[in-house]
């Protein structure tokens, strides 16, 4: 028996200016833990699927430590809200809107991310 190619396998892709960038396969990304995807422009992605099968982007670089390793990071949720925690200094960041939920003078980029 021959079996036929899978061909429903979606990709991770995201939105880098009016393009869709594709970055990896779904089935690539683990719930609750991060990946990083270096961009056109010399910027990373870290981007996130949580257990409810949504995706996530924001900048990868931490503002406080300056390195690049927020896709690293443990990802939690307070009063509903998904983020992740930096590896570095461990300032938690809102994964819908960038804002650090430790100092609200900082805020990440986001990245409109879809599954296609």
């Amino acid at each position: 028996m021959t079996l036929a190619p899978d061909r429903t396998s979606l990709s991770v892709q995201v939105r880098f200016g009016e393009d869709w960038l594709t970055i990896c396969d779904l089935a690539r990304l683990t719930p609750g833990r991060g990946v990083a995807a270096l961009l056109p422009d010399g910027r990373q992605v870290a981007l996130f699927l949580d257990r409810a099968g949504r995706l996530y982007g924001i900048d990868n670089r931490d503002p406080f430590g300056g390195a690049a390793v927020l896709s690293r990071g443990l990802t939690g949720t307070h009063e509903g809200r998904p983020y992740v925690a930096s590896p570095l200094l461990k300032q938690r960041f809102d994964l819908l809107s960038g804002q650090c939920l430790d100092d609200e003078s900082v805020r990440l980029a986001t990245y409109e991310v879809r599954a296609a």
